[in-house]
């Protein structure tokens, strides 16, 4: 296995595979980071970071394979690697998923409904209350993925409803919307700054 253990002063890895990952890489340099992106073996090596954008988890998991990224992507969670898994990265990421069942990386303690709020083509955008430093925070869900259940391990940061939207499990954060599309970027520069700890 390529060695794939990460620096805090180095860049940070945005998956460049599907999604809005140049919105994400955005995002990362607006607030004062280095983004760089990932789409081959070995790119992982040396990063303070990585981001799981949104799109299609079954193209971006059969892309992790083919590519070799899989067991890269596992090595670094597993060695304590910060993530930012949003949407469709959350479903990469989870324990398990159903709607319908597909296989997954089995990292985050969450079980989730794919598209659980249906396949809507047209966006919703809600402020949603988080848990402080992040406070209330504009949250835009494109065919959202609907957790069901959260480990003990899991810390519930922000819900929509009773559903959880924003949650923590250690260096990992999960949220099952697109803060990439926010006017802000309280989502990124609270991971960078305060669960990342990277050095900018």
């Amino acid at each position: 296995m390529v060695e794939t253990r990460f620096d805090p002063s180095g860049p940070v890895g945005v998956l460049a595979v599907q999604g809005d990952f140049q919105a994400h890489a955005a995002a990362v340099e607006e607030t004062g980071f280095r983004p760089v992106e990932v789409r081959r073996p070995g790119e992982l090596q040396g990063l303070s970071a990585l981001v799981l954008p949104g799109g299609e988890s079954t193209t971006m998991l059969k892309f992790f394979r083919e590519e070799g990224l899989e067991g890269e992507v596992l090595a670094f969670c597993r060695e304590g690697g910060p993530v930012l898994a949003t949407c469709a990265g959350v479903i990469l990421l989870a324990r398990r998923v159903t709607g319908p069942d597909q296989p997954s990386l089995g990292i985050l303690d969450v079980d989730l409904v794919r598209n659980g709020y249906g396949r809507q083509v047209h966006s919703s955008i809600h402020r949603i209350r988080a848990e402080e430093p992040l406070g209330e925070i504009e949250a835009v869900f494109i065919r959202a993925p609907r957790i069901i259940r959260a480990g003990p391990g899991v810390q519930v940061l922000a819900r929509l409803g009773e559903d959880p939207v924003l949650l923590r499990q250690g260096p990992i954060v999960a949220a099952t919307f697109h803060p990439e599309l926010s006017r802000e970027n309280p989502v990124h520069r609270w991971f960078l700054e305060r669960v990342a700890r990277v050095e900018s």
